[in-house]
């Protein structure tokens, strides 16, 4: 199509700030998709709670183990009071290993189901979106979000969220029983966190904002891939290969200097917390020993002081790194967040079910109503003036004109791709806007110039059409589109792999497959852009008879810069401006002295165009 919306930056781009409680709000609602999995989500915490209470017990045992070696030497009592406490720890921690499976297993489970329900969702909204969506933003972009952001996030549910639960329990578990061991050295010891949690937060406010904008560069860098393989024939028919890998490379390097950014940071805050937590730990080294030396405590509590430390103190340091986590989560969360609150064009698609046919069909009667229509990013260029154009049921609108007219834009109008601004569409008599999108679409089919065709087989970009169409009917669609007979050449016949976006296919082949396609559908109303001007006279014929067959018994709305493929229509439009300027039959407007038609068709009869 010709007139197309240009593309015009996002509203939310990586500056834009956004409320950090607001963040987190919208951040735990990606937590919702867990509520499925709530029964095992739960159990997985239970285990996992388990696992840390019997992790906690290493430390005290150990301290039991070595006072028994202390107190009775070389007695019956000392070996067997020994043996039983190192039998009750290694049976302890085959326990403990069972239970950390379990949640472990548990929560990935959760997480990666969780993911898969985001990732439908997510996608099921994309779909939904109106075509203004689409203009102002590009594909690679889309992708990365589906791709790149929803993997962080995959990390976070399956990962972090567990390693902050476990470590959350060993914490506060250690810090208990450490004061139950000895308050004078958990004074000492607690004395250091504020130190450490106040550099977490400072430096994980920058790692946030780093992770964000490192997605963005990273989703620039997907979309120049996207473009290039989308495009591969034109980059290497220009010789732009050197010109495309400079664009990925300068993407990728972007990506690059702000990912080390963040690595330092990331990478000084570990370290800082790691020489707080073991400078903590010497801390009370020093200090444990003056109070041991001083007979106020015993080797096996000042043992089981320095484990329940350690536990706390590596916790606190596994802290800095599921903070650091969180916050480019939330750098991620903010972008699906933001293509989440798109609002959607067809809320139906949330179903997973496919769509139900509706029972009432269209007649295929079509009537605008003095329509004005400007593109919202051009609100104040109107494509299309007091248009004013009807068709009966079963009549061939053919619509002409130069290019830029605004006869593309009438097939995005019809499609409900966008709304008039002003005046009104008609299907059947009824507003446009009082049928459901999703319904209507139901009812046309359209054969553009460029036929896209999905990367899969014949047979299924024909059933594409209709997804539960039978074999049969995909056959039968594939004979009256004129297509059978090549499809049969082929040794893997209607299973044959099309290759990406049709490219082992000839364009009138691809042409006839996107007739059959729309044969299948069997529409009220056709649309048919340039479907046979980039062909070859062999294939034109080939298409002009598949043409006829799909055009019988239904509306038809055909865009043609040939007017030998228009002879024969209902009426014709002459499309200027965005108005119509000369409406009528081949035989009335051929005879209207000076009428644009005319001169349009006898400067193609001088080029042989019109026979």
């Amino acid at each position: 199509m010709s007139e197309t919306e240009p593309s015009t930056p996002s509203n939310s781009g990586p500056g834009k700030r956004v409320d950090k409680r607001e963040s987190f709000r919208q951040a735990a609602r990606i937590f919702r998709y867990l509520l499925p999995y709530r029964w095992r989500f739960l159990a997985s915490v239970g285990s996992l709670f388990i696992s840390a209470s019997l992790g906690l017990a290493f430390p005290y045992l150990t301290g039991q183990l070595l006072d028994a070696s202390r107190t009775h030497p070389g007695n019956g009592s000392g070996p067997s009071a020994i043996d039983h406490l190192a039998l009750t720890l290694l049976a302890t921690l085959a326990v403990q290993a069972a239970f950390s499976f379990i949640s472990s297993y548990g929560f990935n489970r959760c997480g990666e189901s969780a993911l898969v329900d985001l990732r439908r969702e997510t996608f099921a909204h994309l779909l939904g979106q109106p075509m203004t969506f689409f203009a102002q933003r590009r594909v690679g972009e889309l992708s990365s979000r589906l791709g790149t952001d929803l993997a962080v996030i995959q990390d976070t549910l399956t990962s972090t969220i567990p390693q902050f639960l476990r470590q959350s329990a060993l914490m506060v578990g250690g810090i208990t029983l450490i004061a139950v061991t000895s308050l004078r050295l958990s004074a000492v010891m607690i004395s250091t966190f504020p130190v450490l949690l106040l550099a977490a937060i400072f430096m994980g406010r920058r790692i946030r904002g780093l992770s964000r904008s490192g997605q963005d560069r990273l989703a620039e860098g997907a979309t120049v891939v996207e473009e290039s393989l989308h495009g591969i024939a034109g980059v290497k028919a220009f010789g732009n290969e050197h010109f495309e890998l400079d664009r990925y490379t300068r993407s990728l390097n972007a990506f690059l200097q702000i990912i080390l950014r963040t690595a330092r940071m990331r990478a000084s805050l570990i370290s800082f917390i790691i020489f707080g937590v073991f400078g903590s730990i010497v801390l009370v080294f020093w200090y444990g020993a003056r109070l041991m030396l001083a007979g106020e405590l015993s080797f096996g509590e000042l043992t089981r002081f320095l484990l329940y430390t350690t536990f706390v103190g590596g916790s606190v340091a596994s802290f800095a790194e599921v903070f650091s986590q969180v916050q480019k989560t939330l750098g991620a969360t903010e972008r699906v967040r933001e293509l989440m609150n798109e609002p959607e064009e067809i809320v139906v698609l949330k179903r997973v079910a496919r769509l139900v046919r509706p029972a009432t069909r269209l007649t295929g009667a079509v009537q605008f109503d003095h329509v004005d229509f400007c593109y919202p990013s051009r609100p104040d260029t109107l494509v299309l003036k007091d248009l004013v154009l009807e068709a009966a049921p079963g009549e061939k609108i053919a619509l002409v004109g130069p290019s830029g007219a605004g006869k593309s834009t009438i097939v995005s109008l019809l499609l409900r791709f966008y709304d008039p601004v002003r005046g009104s569409l008609r299907f059947d008599g009824r507003p446009a806007t009082e049928i459901p999108v999703e319904e209507l679409r139901q009812h046309l089919a359209i054969v553009p110039q460029e036929v896209l065709l999905f990367g899969g087989t014949i047979e299924e970009n024909i059933r594409y059409g209709r997804p539960d169409a039978t074999p049969e009917e995909v056959r039968l669609a594939a004979k009256r589109a004129v297509c059978h007979e090549f499809v049969e050449r082929f040794p893997e016949g209607y299973s044959t792999l099309v290759g990406e976006r049709g490219v082992k296919l000839s364009g009138g082949q691809r042409q006839r497959i996107a007739i059959a396609r729309a044969l299948l559908k069997n529409p009220a109303i056709l649309i048919l852009d340039e479907a046979t001007s980039s062909l070859d006279s062999e294939n034109e014929h080939l298409i002009q008879q598949a043409l006829e067959v799909l055009l019988e018994g239904r509306t038809a709305f055909i865009i043609a810069h040939r007017l030998s493929t228009i002879r024969h229509a209902n009426r014709i439009y002459f499309i200027e401006s965005g108005s119509v300027l000369e409406s009528g039959t081949h035989s009335e407007l051929i005879r209207k002295e000076n009428g644009a038609y005319r001169r349009l068709a006898e400067m193609q009869a001088g080029q042989g165009l019109v026979k």
